[in-house]
C-alpha cells in the first residue's frame, strides 16, 4: 500500500485555497458593485448572487465524468486546472474595472463559466492520489487549507478593498494562479489508469446506483442534499435573523458566519483523523445530532439569553452566548461536511472518481440553490419571522440523519485502490 504523503495533500490544498479566495471576494464585494455601481435591485442581486451555483449545477458533474475519460502526458484533471485557473483570474481582475453593466456581466459570467470547469478536477486530484483508508484526513486538509484562503481573502481584502477596490480582485488572481502553479508543479498525477470498458457517465452512474438493492449511494447522496439543504438555508438568512431577531448590530451579526468558520476550519483535521478511526458514517451522524441539539437550542431560547454578553476578543470582537452556540456548530459542520466526500468517492473504482465527485456536488450544489429559497419563502409566509429559519433547519438535519442510518457502504478500506503511480 502506498503512504499517505501529508506534504503533497498539503499542496494539493492550494488548488482548494485559490478557489476559496477567489469565491470569498466574489461574495463580499461584487454585491456592493451591484448595488452602489449599478443600482440594482435586492430581488436582482439575490437572483445574480446564485448564477455561481447554477453555474456550478450544469457544469462541474459532467466535467467530472469527462476528467475521467481524458488521457493527455500531464493527466486526466491538469488539463482542466490549467485552462480554468488563467482564465477565472483574468476574468476576476477585470471585475472591479468593468463601469457598464453588459461588461462587468460578461466578466462575472467568464468567471463562473471557468470556476466551474475545473473545482471538481481538484477536487478529484485528492482521491487520485490517497488511499481510501486516508481520504476523510486528507479532506479534512484540504478544507483546512480552503478555510486559510477565506480568512486571508476576508481580513486582508477587506483592507485592500478600503485602499483601491481594485487592489482585492488583483490579490485575488494573483493567488489563484500561484496556487494553480503549485499544483501542477508538485502533484503529479498518476500516469497510468485502470484498464476498464466505457464507464457509465454521472447521470448513468446515478441510475446504477438507484437500480443497485443496496440503496447506501442514493442514501449518502440525498443526505448530502438534506444537511446542506439545512447548513445554506441558515447561512444565508443568519445576519437578517441576528438583526431582526435578536436586534445585534450589523458588524456582530456579521462576524457570526467567520466564527463558525474558523472552528470549522480549525476541527477540520481532527475530524477528518476522527472518521478514519470511528468510522465516517458514525462520525458524520454525531455531527448531525450535535448540529441539530445547537440549533434547537438557538431557536427555542430567549433573545436576552442567547445575546448575553460574555467577552470582546481582538479580531474575533464581541462573544455572546450566540457565538458560542455557532462556534459549536462550526465544529458539528466540520465532523459532517469532511467526511461527506470520502463516503462518496470510496462507493465506486479509482476510474470513477470525478464522476463521482461531480455526483456529490450535483446534491450538494442543488441544495445550495434551493436552501436559501426555501428559507426566504419559509420567513415571507410567517410575516417576516427569521426565527423560523432555526426551526427549518434542523428538520432537514434529521431527515438527514434518518438517512444516514440505513447506509452500509463508503466507509475507508484497506485496499489501495488509487491509481498507479508512474515510476
Amino acid at each position: 500500500m502506498k503512504k499517505f504523503n501529508y506534504g503533497k495533500i498539503f499542496l494539493l490544498g492550494f488548488g482548494f485555497f485559490g478557489v476559496s479566495v477567489i469565491w470569498t471576494l466574489y461574495n463580499a464585494f461584487v454585491p456592493l458593485f451591484l448595488a452602489n455601481k449599478f443600482n440594482l435591485s435586492p430581488a436582482l442581486i439575490g437572483f445574480f448572487m446564485t448564477l455561481d451555483n447554477i453555474a456550478a449545477l450544469f457544469i462541474q458533474p459532467p466535467v467530472g465524468a469527462w476528467s475521467d475519460r481524458l488521457r493527455t502526458k500531464i493527466g486526466r484533471r491538469m488539463p482542466f486546472i490549467l485552462i480554468g485557473a488563467p482564465i477565472s483570474a483574468i476574468a476576476f481582475g477585470f471585475i472591479p474595472m468593468a463601469s457598464i453593466l453588459p461588461l462587468f456581466v460578461a466578466c462575472t459570467s467568464t468567471l463562473l463559466l471557468s470556476m466551474a470547469f475545473w473545482r471538481t478536477p481538484v477536487v478529484a486530484l485528492m482521491p487520485d492520489i490517497t488511499p481510501s483508508k486516508f481520504r476523510s484526513t486528507a479532506n479534512g486538509i484540504i478544507n483546512l487549507m480552503g478555510g486559510l484562503g477565506t480568512i486571508i481573502a476576508s481580513l486582508v481584502g477587506s483592507t485592500l478593498y478600503e485602499i483601491n477596490v481594485n487592489f482585492p480582485f488583483w490579490m485575488g488572481s494573483i493567488l489563484v494562479v500561484l496556487a494553480a502553479a503549485l499544483v501542477f508543479i508538485f502533484i503529479k498525477e498518476p500516469k497510468t489508469y485502470e484498464a476498464a470498458e466505457k464507464e457509465p457517465n454521472m447521470f448513468a452512474s446515478l441510475k446504477e446506483l438507484g437500480q443497485s438493492k443496496d440503496k447506501s449511494g442514493l442514501r449518502i447522496l440525498f443526505a448530502i442534499f438534506f444537511w446542506f439543504l439545512a447548513y445554506s438555508g441558515i447561512e444565508s438568512f443568519l445576519t437578517l435573523y441576528a438583526t431582526k431577531s435578536l436586534g445585534l448590530s450589523a458588524g456582530d451579526a456579521g462576524r457570526l458566519t467567520g466564527h463558525m468558520g474558523i472552528l470549522f476550519v480549525l476541527f477540520a483535521i481532527l475530524a477528518g483523523i476522527i472518521g478514519t478511526k470511528i468510522g465516517r458514517r458514525t462520525t458524520i451522524s454525531i455531527g448531525i445530532v450535535g448540529m441539530t441539539t445547537l440549533i434547537v437550542l438557538i431557536a427555542a431560547l430567549p433573545a436576552s439569553f442567547l445575546t448575553q454578553y460574555i467577552a470582546k476578543i481582538p479580531v474575533l470582537g464581541t462573544i455572546r452566548v450566540l457565538n458560542l452556540f455557532l462556534m459549536g456548530a462550526g465544529i458539528t459542520w466540520a465532523f459532517i461536511n469532511i467526511n461527506s466526500l470520502p463516503m462518496v468517492v470510496d462507493l465506486t473504482t479509482a476510474s470513477r472518481l470525478g464522476t463521482f465527485t461531480g455526483l456529490y456536488y450535483l446534491f450538494s450544489t442543488f441544495a445550495n440553490i434551493v436552501g436559501p429559497n426555501l428559507n426566504g419563502w419559509i420567513v415571507q409566509i410567517s410575516n417576516g419571522n427569521y426565527n423560523n429559519v432555526m426551526y427549518a433547519g434542523p428538520v432537514f438535519l434529521v431527515i438527514a440523519l434518518i438517512l444516514m442510518l440505513g447506509v452500509k457502504k463508503g466507509e475507508a478500506t484497506e485496499e489501495d485502490n488509487i491509481l498507479p503511480q508512474a515510476n
